[in-house]
């Protein structure tokens, strides 16, 4: 009986000699094993992404630029403009070879901008081809993405002009989700490259003055020839009208939905808001509109149905030629006709 103790604790101790035995045999084929393991994995790893291709990868492919400032070091101020009657529209394709389906991003900085230029107009080539030639370099200085959608009336209907810029609002949307739009008379140039082409916080008339009115505003309350709007304020008015044929009424129309919306009209410095306008006859097709002013008498009636969201229309085509998209479109006539 008094061997008892004794032995039982040599088992214990044979259990405990047998254990670590068993763990140091475990480890030892662990440690065998692990160098092709360890070798499996490092064999699968991706090797690093070259910053190239990561740039490649993103959707911009590009890395990022700093702003674009705020008063471009490009401007020069006051230009001379000039009409030569030979221009052609291959040169100034030529000489603005950096644009490219009618739109351009400065490559040195991020544009804090993307505006969207709105030409409406029928058999005026050569006045469209003096605008190209002054406005693409002009907006190249003042480092803005822009493109330029010239909207051509198909048909020999009475022009319209509003009907034709609310398309072209609509058609721009579908390229890009451009902050700002212009809307533009293809006959006027801009003499000065401070004025700038971009929206502000309220509707801006970019037209003080031209050489046919002596460089002086043409009535109080003017807001025709040249506006800015951005993409939130011109859905707040509804675009422009749609039932002004011929010439004249749709400016003051569209001021009115600006007023009416509790918004101001802003203007740029006089000095700088000047263009010339290319002297022209009036065109076929574009008569005074007669009931211009009893169109005008009922703006603040019709506004919410009249404009953007009835505007109908058929694409015929759609161009991307190099210094500009043009969207030809059927855009009906006159009701009752």
């Amino acid at each position: 009986m008094g061997l008892c103790p004794s032995m039982l604790r040599v088992s214990r101790r044979g259990k405990y000699v047998m254990a670590l035995l068993l763990c140091a045999s475990a480890l030892a084929w662990l440690t065998a094993n692990m160098g092709d393991t360890v070798k499996a994995v490092t064999e699968y790893t991706p090797a690093p992404v070259p910053e190239r291709a990561l740039l490649e990868a993103t959707p911009s492919g590009r890395k990022s630029k700093a702003p674009c400032p705020e008063i471009s070091p490009l401007l020069h101020g006051v230009l001379t403009l000039s009409f030569e009657p030979s221009l052609t529209m291959k040169e100034v394709a030529s000489e603005n070879s950096v644009v490219a389906g009618g739109q351009y991003q400065p490559p040195e900085c991020t544009a804090r901008q993307s505006v969207a230029i709105l030409v409406p107009q029928r058999s005026r080539e050569k006045h469209l081809l003096y605008l190209l030639h002054h406005l693409h370099p002009f907006l190249q200085r003042q480092q803005f993405h822009y493109a330029i959608y010239v909207i051509q009336q198909a048909g020999d209907a009475k022009f319209n002009r509003a009907k034709l810029l609310n398309v072209g609002y609509l058609e721009a949307l579908k390229d890009h989700n451009w902050d700002c739009f212009i809307f533009h008379d293809v006959d006027l140039v801009p003499e000065d490259d401070r004025n700038l082409y971009m929206c502000d916080s309220q509707p801006k008339h970019m037209v003080v003055g031209r050489n046919a009115t002596g460089y002086k505003l043409r009535y109080k309350g003017y807001f025709g020839g040249v506006t800015a709007l951005t993409k939130d304020q011109f859905k707040r008015v509804n675009g422009f009208s749609n039932t002004y044929w011929g010439w004249g009424g749709e400016d003051d129309d569209l001021r009115i939905r600006v007023e009416l919306q509790g918004m101001k009209i802003v203007r740029p410095p006089p000095e700088v808001a000047r263009y010339t306008m290319v002297f022209h006859k009036r065109d076929s097709g574009n008569q005074v509109n007669n009931d211009r002013m009893r169109l005008l008498r009922r703006t603040a009636q019709v506004w919410k149905q009249d404009g953007l969201n009835s505007c109908s229309y058929k694409t015929l085509s759609v161009e991307r030629l190099p210094l500009y998209v043009n969207v030809t479109v059927d855009i009906g006539t006159p009701s009752g006709h």
